[in-house]
């Protein structure tokens, strides 16, 4: 026999749910922000989760009507389950980034989240919950009119209550307000429905803007030497802290030390938190103050420039899409069921982007000689960092072969981390050595630039995607690495030292890449700016 209760009852128990269970997360946090108070009234301490149950009684009313009420809080459910387990177990805040890096994720990524952890969580907040409402018999009142005023009412009475709040403790919830930004970003489901709208209304269906080619003008300044092989590589979730070469305790990059001719910039801020932004924003000739996706995407990026200039370019993806910046050009996806030796699943090593390289270096034809290969890594995409480097290469011990990272110690996943880092070295110290084989053809060189950096537990945060204003360096700051051969250095008047010293004193950023890029390889066009161009200082003449 079905259970029956009327409509405001099952309203109080959604209430209740999103309440006490999916915004648990919000409790924990004013819980640490009170306990950091030396004075705190007892009364507005009681007032938080009364005002949270006012608030979700007011929004949740409207759309307890028949036909309506199941449907809409099945996905309400759903959605908050998800969202407040990674808000609990990741620290992740919920806007329109984050939205828009759920929506844009390839189904390779959305498994690497799941465990046990998650799948126990869902069952117990989300299809329990949901088999439950909708066996659920609910009464509505009648007439029609009788459901209004009980809903009027009810809605009345909430903000009531939340104005009386207001008035007596106004000044204390201003307060934790001002000094806690992200706290209204962590209300479910506010949080990521107001996402979902600006996602919809920004992005997915934001108005179409002409299509506009930039640097059609540009050409390679033709010496008479040899052409030129640039290797751009983008890798992802790496961040600077973690560098040997910028002063980490660990011996992260033990490859590439080896390079005489490498520099590392110790000071590089990334254009967001996440790919679906970073990758598009710094292939663009827009900075980050003025980066706008839907300007982004209808304009020519920097591999195009490079093509108007004659440039051959080749995009080789190891990272589930280009994020737009390589639709006009030649690209190669990494097939993982060709490359068994170096893929598991639908996930491959980083050195499998190197197979192949000879016969497709070779077979790029462009209209001046000069050549492009831009690679896009696997890097230390988590949650499972494990899976981002072989057996050989885990030499950072103990480490953290699961994806509920939350549940590793400290010392495990920092070491999972480091043995991405140092893989990703290993790739990069590959790529060198290639390079140096095609010297007599080629003047050789490679930039590595991170997306974006990682939080591993910090602040309580891990993963990445906080909203920029709100993030830490440790999502912000990432690697930029360069190795030029000492022909190229010559052809380009470029001072080893003097770069050095710009890398080891200077703040950069990805506003940067587009027109460095336009410089080392010689490209002159009215888009390029000299002054964003890291190398032009280092350069003679």
């Amino acid at each position: 026999m079905r259970l029956t209760l009327g409509v405001m009852k099952v309203n109080l128990l959604l209430v209740l749910l999103f309440a006490l269970v999916f915004n648990w997360p919000i409790f924990l946090h004013f819980y640490r922000i009170l306990t950091q108070l030396e004075h705190v009234k007892a009364g507005f301490a009681l007032s938080i989760p009364l005002v949270l149950l006012a608030a979700l009684n007011a929004v949740f009313l409207p759309f307890t009507f028949r036909y309506l009420l199941k449907p809409f809080f099945t996905f309400l459910i759903v959605t908050a389950s998800l969202v407040s387990y990674a808000m609990l177990k990741y620290g992740i805040i919920f806007d329109v980034g984050m939205v828009q890096n759920i929506l844009e994720t390839n189904s390779g990524e959305a498994t690497s989240y799941l465990n046990g952890s998650v799948v126990l969580w869902f069952l117990l907040t989300a299809v329990l919950p949901v088999l439950g409402l909708l066996w659920l018999k609910i009464e509505y009142p009648t007439p029609w009119y009788k459901g209004l005023a009980q809903r009027l009412a009810g809605i009345a009475l909430s903000l009531l209550f939340l104005v009386g709040v207001a008035t007596l403790y106004y000044q204390d919830y201003a307060s934790v307000g001002r000094n806690n930004h992200t706290i209204v970003k962590e209300i479910v489901p506010s949080n990521y429905v107001r996402g979902l709208y600006r996602y919809a209304r920004d992005i997915l269906f934001a108005t179409p803007v002409p299509y506009q080619p930039i640097g059609t003008d540009a050409r390679v300044v033709d010496k008479g030497g040899k052409p030129t092989l640039m290797f751009l590589v983008v890798g992802e979730t790496a961040r600077s802290q973690n560098y040997s070469l910028n002063g980490y305790q660990k011996q992260t990059n033990g490859f590439t030390m080896k390079e005489p001719d490498l520099v590392s910039f110790r000071d590089v801020r990334s254009c967001g938190t996440a790919t679906a932004v970073s990758v598009p924003c710094m292939f663009s000739n827009l900075t980050r103050r003025e980066y706008d996706e839907t300007l982004a995407k209808s304009r020519d990026g920097l591999l195009d420039v490079l093509q108007h200039a004659g440039v051959s370019v080749l995009w080789k993806e190891n990272d589930g899409g280009c994020k737009g910046v390589c639709n006009n050009v030649p690209t190669l996806e990494i097939e993982p069921k060709a490359f068994p030796q170096y893929c598991e699943g639908d996930s491959c090593y980083d050195e499998v982007l190197l197979q192949g390289l000879d016969r497709q270096i070779a077979g790029m034809k462009g209209k001046q000689g000069s050549k492009l290969v831009a690679f896009h890594l696997m890097g230390s995409h988590g949650p499972t960092y494990y899976r981002r480097y072989p057996a050989e290469d885990r030499v950072f011990l103990p480490d953290c072969p699961r994806s509920d990272i939350e549940n590793c110690s400290n010392e495990e996943l920092v070491n999972t981390y480091d043995n991405t880092i140092r893989y990703t070295d290993k790739v990069l110290s590959q790529l060198i050595a290639k390079l140096k084989t095609l010297e007599s053809q080629y003047n050789v060189g490679l930039v590595y630039l991170s997306d974006h950096g990682e939080s591993l537990g910090a602040l309580g945060l891990y993963l990445h995607g906080t909203p920029y204003k709100f993030a830490p360096d440790d999502q912000t700051r990432v690697p930029l690495l360069t190795w030029f051969s000492p022909q190229l250095q010559r052809d380009r008047g470029l001072n080893q030292d003097c770069l050095r010293q710009e890398a080891d004193s200077k703040r950069f950023s990805h506003d940067n890449l587009f027109h460095s890029m336009l410089g080392i390889m010689d490209v002159q066009t009215q888009v390029y700016d000299g002054k964003l161009d890291l190398f032009k200082p280092c350069r003679a003449g």
